[in-house]
């Protein structure tokens, strides 16, 4: 297969807003980088979406059929298609040049264990509302067959780490690639293997800047540490810390993959904004740490991705913790904020040609696993 255009669309546990990608790539390199462009929630659809993420795990699978959520979806889809049209006219790209969407939905529910995960997003709607098709629904086929149903990303690290100019990755010793959103999941790469066997292993670490967003929220009325400058004026309480960290999600081995409501506030909930922020940044530093051990080989430096690359103040504490390089996306010529959305398009291009999204080592699947629902244009 040539090379195409596709477009990528990804929306976050984080619930920070839309992220749009274009890339020419044919699913296993990554051939040109496109124009990207975010779209903020406004404060009333992120709103909505915790109203429905609380909703749907009461709910668990009837979800699916809640009017409430069903409208939400629609309302979602809609924003999609703003950003969508927005980035193509941006691009000077015509519908008909792009081969494929990558539509990953919002996340309501994920409860792998129960074989449940819930993305929304009409697939279908946004297919004829754009005259492009659109792959949808990356995650349940993994999850039905048994496995995590994340993380779906590192197949795209690995197509991006091929062209990094390192010396020691891939030569001298494994890299690892950590992505901060509302979880933080790790993906350890050794270029020197195969990846569709050991070259590859993957899960989520614990929390990511989810529990910082809504510790910011609560104590401040602004929905994140910007620049991590709050926890920065902040101490980590050491008793608090320690009980976050014996969590059973945290100390399990892989495969593993979180719901952002995985974990909550209560071991903070006395402390300042300040030592809180400190505290919950302190967490996700330590939780990557530990995670370490369940690598098949200490990586020898780690590049960050996602919104907690942003957060100075988690990013020294994740140096601190990892005793190893530890860089920025952009140090690593990667576009850090339209990375995720990058990876859908490029997991849409593999769905078209039959290729695995997911692996054994990735998600605990049973095998190499394609995924995604192609929805056809009209």
């Amino acid at each position: 297969m040539e090379p195409v255009i596709a477009l990528g669309l990804m929306s976050g546990t984080s619930l920070d807003g839309i992220d749009a990608a274009l890339i020419r790539t044919d699913g296993e390199r990554i051939e040109a980088f496109g124009p990207w462009a975010t779209q903020s929630y406004e404060d009333e659809m992120r709103a909505n979406l915790r109203d429905a993420m609380t909703l749907a795990a009461k709910l668990g699978a009837a979800a699916r059929q809640d009017p409430q959520i069903i409208a939400l979806s629609q309302d979602l889809t809609a924003l999609h298609r703003q950003i969508v049209l927005a980035l193509l006219s941006e691009a000077e790209i015509e519908p008909d040049e792009v081969a494929v969407i990558g539509f990953h939905g919002q996340t309501l529910l994920h409860r792998p264990e129960q074989r449940l995960t819930l993305q929304i997003g009409d697939g279908g709607r946004l297919a004829r509302s754009l005259d492009i098709d659109v792959v949808y629904d990356f995650r349940s086929a993994d999850v039905a067959e048994g496995g995590q149903g994340a993380p779906l990303v590192p197949l795209y690290h690995q197509g991006l780490a091929r062209d990094l100019d390192f010396d020691e990755t891939g030569r001298g010793g494994p890299l690892a690639v950590l992505n901060i959103g509302g979880i933080a999941n790790v993906s350890w790469l050794d270029l020197s293997l195969d990846p569709l066997g050991s070259g590859i292993v993957a899960f989520d670490t614990g929390p990511g800047n989810g529990l910082i967003d809504d510790w910011c929220a609560r104590k401040t009325g602004i929905p994140m540490d910007r620049d991590g400058l709050l926890g920065g004026r902040g101490m980590v309480n050491a008793p608090a810390l320690a009980a976050l960290m014996a969590s059973p999600l945290i100390q399990a081995p892989p495969p593993k993959s979180l719901d952002r409501l995985a974990f909550d506030l209560s071991h903070v909930a006395e402390l300042s904004a300040e030592d809180g922020a400190a505290t919950l940044a302190a967490f996700t530093a330590a939780s990557v740490a530990a995670s370490v051990r369940h690598l098949p080989a200490p990586p020898v430096r780690w590049i960050v991705c996602g919104g907690g690359r942003h957060n100075r103040t988690l990013m020294e504490m994740l140096r601190r913790e990892l005793g190893v390089p530890v860089h920025a996306a952009e140090e690593a010529g990667w576009r850090g904020d339209a990375l995720e959305a990058e990876a859908f398009a490029y997991l849409a291009v593999r769905h078209l040609r039959g290729l695995p999204i997911s692996l054994p080592s990735t998600t605990g699947a049973p095998r190499p696993l394609p995924g995604g629902v192609l929805a056809r244009k009209p």
